[in-house]
């Protein structure tokens, strides 16, 4: 299982910027942390810092998710998840966060706000095509199986 495991580099920006850790031996991502405090006011959304750039090897890619108890406990979850980190991308690792609570809250240096998936990355090669396949589905979406 160990050559399955992609290596990332990772540069520290700051001082106070924490390298992302795997919080248990099974855990599947990598929790991310502010390196700046921020504060979200209900309903507003702010650009985390992490003080990280990160190298993700090609044929894979980040993905920013939520963090559960940051969301059970206070409405803040990412706003863009999973955002996507392209293995070709070198600049600061940012979370965008949003407060969906009826309370402000603050984010202080060292506090885990999101965490980072590694997987793999398939491109697709896409052929045009007249018409497409037929399924038993077909165009039903949004609901079209009922409750």
């Amino acid at each position: 299982m160990e050559a399955a495991r992609p290596t990332l580099r990772v540069q520290r920006l700051s001082e106070r910027a924490v390298l992302p850790l795997y919080a248990t031996e099974q855990a599947a991502g990598l929790d991310l942390f502010a390196s700046e405090p921020a504060s979200l006011a209900p309903g507003e959304r702010a650009v985390v810092q992490t003080g990280l750039c990160i190298e993700i090897p090609d044929g894979f890619e980040g993905q920013v998710r939520p963090r559960s108890g940051l969301a059970a406990r206070h409405g803040i979850t990412v706003l863009n998840s999973p955002g996507t980190i392209d293995s070709d991308y070198r600049g600061e690792i940012r979370v965008l966060l949003v407060n969906l609570s009826r309370e402000p809250h603050t984010i202080q240096p060292g506090d885990r706000v999101a965490q980072l998936v590694v997987c793999p990355v398939a491109r697709a090669r896409l052929v045009e095509a007249a018409e497409l396949g037929g399924t038993a589905r077909g165009a039903g979406g949004f609901g079209h199986t009922g409750r």
